[in-house]
């Protein structure tokens, strides 16, 4: 796909945009995608409902104009319910990408929000590895890589968890260095030990006393949001440009989504507001960059 700074994306939701109601305020389209285009992102992903057209040649248009181009969609499907066949839903969702678009999948709960979450007995497990094996396969023969996110508030958190869908299934992951760190996942031991199985890449960085409260549950989710729990790349715990070595020594080509996920609650004021948070990110990744040449 090209050199790391060509590969680096942007996320609505690190304007604010998301898709659990009552989130905050959503930042309009045109800004935003202004925003990520004066940066230099090279691409964005989908972001929720609403967000950007339906139409996949449309919103390629549209992201064109901004010199973007479409790096995934989240989305997030019930794939633990014995009664639920989740492949019609995931089919829409492929043809709502557009073609080779990578599936960014979310083993949801079927509840609204982050802050809570089912224990799932062996039959859900049964059900749930099957499942994802079968959207894997579906997304390939269509042309898309389908790729599981592991994310606080699905059925899919913690470390076990991870290492019971790596053993159970043949599905790539999402690896999301904030999430997973909020799951107890040693991230560059997993990229080191099964490099082919990362296909796509979000980058966070954290707070780590707001994180280890998550972790444990004595703060929900989305306060831990609120109050900041996701740093700007470099000024958190996680070691992002560590991180970024070890998945281009491992040979990770894919694309690196710049998502910190904040709450915003109005418009800020031109040139302030999540902007400077992506811009710091992005520092350190042309650093990052630049050391590796």
């Amino acid at each position: 796909m090209g050199s790391l700074m060509e590969r680096v994306s942007g996320a609505p939701i690190s304007w604010g945009v998301c898709e659990v109601p009552g989130w905050g305020h959503w930042m309009s389209m045109t800004r935003v995608l202004g925003e990520m285009r004066d940066l230099g992102l090279h691409a964005t992903e989908l972001g929720p409902e609403g967000f950007l057209p339906v139409d996949p040649r449309r919103r390629a248009r549209l992201l064109g104009e901004y010199g973007l181009v479409l790096a995934g969609g989240f989305v997030p499907v019930v794939l633990h319910d014995p009664d639920r066949d989740p492949l019609p839903e995931v089919a829409a969702a492929l043809d709502a990408l557009g073609e080779g678009t990578p599936l960014v999948l979310a083993a949801a709960t079927g509840l609204d929000g982050y802050d809570e979450r089912p224990d799932l007995e062996t039959k859900h497990w049964v059900t749930l590895l099957a499942n994802l094996d079968a959207v894997a396969g579906l997304a390939a023969s269509r042309g898309h890589v389908a790729a599981l996110h592991p994310h606080v508030g699905t059925v899919v958190q913690t470390r076990i968890e991870v290492e019971r869908v790596l053993d159970g299934s043949d599905v790539p992951l999402c690896l999301d260095t904030g999430h997973m760190y909020i799951g107890g996942v040693d991230l560059q031991s997993l990229v080191r030990t099964v490099p082919d199985r990362v296909a796509h890449v979000h980058l966070k960085d954290v707070d780590s006393v707001l994180a280890h409260q998550v972790r444990e549950g004595s703060l929900a989710y989305t306060e831990g949001v609120r109050q900041g729990m996701y740093r700007p790349l470099g000024e958190g715990h996680i070691d992002i440009a560590g991180m970024v070595a070890v998945l281009e020594e491992s040979g990770y080509e894919g694309w690196y989504v710049m998502e910190q996920d904040t709450i915003i609650d109005a418009e800020p004021p031109a040139g302030t507001g999540p902007v400077e948070d992506v811009r710091t990110g992005l520092r350190l990744l042309r650093e990052v960059a630049d050391g590796a040449r």
